[in-house]
């Protein structure tokens, strides 16, 4: 396994991308440098635990969505600890449904939803007869709709309004892809050297959290700490792509405040810290290791509640659901 320092994202890709590779294998002007603004109230407050995972059985939280009834569908790695990956139901209350059980050696990463309900998920793979992205329709079973090149790592999942096209961010190969919902072959949407791989980063980990919000599909590279927004045209390419922020060391996936607002909340998974990046490109750390963060994979948000998936890595393996509730006044009075 890698190094206790580094993120569980950038630790499974280390940890199969070498074992493949042995067998085969946002509503102003954006500024692009991120300034921490600090405030004496606390955003987020009343910080708990929703649900706790058992990383040694691969319970590693990777990516969350929430529904309309406030349960979440939580992506479950597997691959940090050898395990099958799995894709889950948390209740309100707590209480987990095992939705999708993965092979053992894949991952299950990002998760979108449906209006109808239907959950979008992608399976990092190996096998290039379940590299791609799947479907679960309410009451029905698991799919693939559309295949994507072994090699890749497809990571980060949205759906746009309309319903008919997912995009994936591929965090090895720098790309963005668009894939029908009712599925047929994948486009590679967009690729730039924004989403490649620093190389200097430690680890070569890419585009990596991805959106689609406001008419754009938003993305970070965790690599190079950037948030990134790419327009969408009129003919479904891709605009200039503007960098939000930069400076967001470890920055993993990602949410927004409201639907119409441009304040994300961004999980910073090598540094256990969820900051806000306003639209102006600065920053404000919201949440720390002292509020249980244990590798912040991803973030969502339901009206003023916060939802934080920890993926656990470093020693004791702290794996869980966080939830904590969000002052707008200190939020946004600077």
């Amino acid at each position: 396994m890698i190094t206790k320092a580094l993120p569980m994202k950038k630790r499974f890709t280390f940890t199969v991308i070498s074992a493949t590779a042995a067998a085969v294998i946002v509503s102003a002007p954006y500024a692009s440098a991120a300034i921490e603004h600090a405030d004496a109230q606390p955003a987020v407050t009343h910080v708990k635990t929703v649900a706790a995972f058992d990383f040694a059985v691969g319970d590693v939280p990777e990516n969350i969505t929430v529904a309309p009834d406030n349960s979440l569908t939580v992506s479950m790695v597997g691959a940090p600890a050898g395990e099958r990956p799995a894709l889950v139901r948390i209740s309100p209350s707590g209480h987990r449904t095992v939705l999708v059980t993965g092979q053992k050696g894949d991952g299950i990463t990002g998760n979108t939803r449906g209006h109808d309900g239907t959950v979008y998920y992608n399976v990092w793979s190996a096998d290039a007869s379940r590299n791609g992205v799947w479907k679960l329709a309410p009451g029905g079973t698991p799919h693939r709709i559309v295949a994507l090149p072994v090699g890749g790592v497809p990571n980060g999942l949205a759906i746009d309004p309309a319903g008919r096209t997912l995009y994936v961010a591929d965090s090895q190969k720098g790309t963005v892809w668009a894939v029908p919902v009712a599925g047929g072959p994948a486009t590679a949407w967009l690729a730039d050297p924004a989403l490649a791989i620093e190389e200097s980063a430690p680890v070569p980990y890419g585009a990596n959290g991805l959106r689609f919000h406001n008419g754009a599909v938003w993305v970070s590279n965790l690599s190079k700490g950037t948030l990134l927004r790419i327009p969408v045209t009129a003919t479904g390419a891709p605009g200039r792509i503007h960098t939000v922020a930069d400076g967001l060391t470890g920055v993993d996936d990602f949410n927004f405040l409201s639907e119409r607002s441009n304040v994300v909340f961004a999980a910073l998974n090598t540094q256990n810290k969820v900051a806000v990046v306003f639209p102006d490109g600065t920053t404000k750390t919201v949440l720390t290791a002292s509020d249980g963060l244990a590798s912040p994979t991803a973030t969502a948000v339901r009206g003023k509640r916060l939802y934080i998936t920890d993926g656990g890595l470093n020693e004791p393996h702290d794996a869980k659901l966080q939830s904590g509730k969000i002052n707008l006044a200190a939020l946004l009075s600077h």
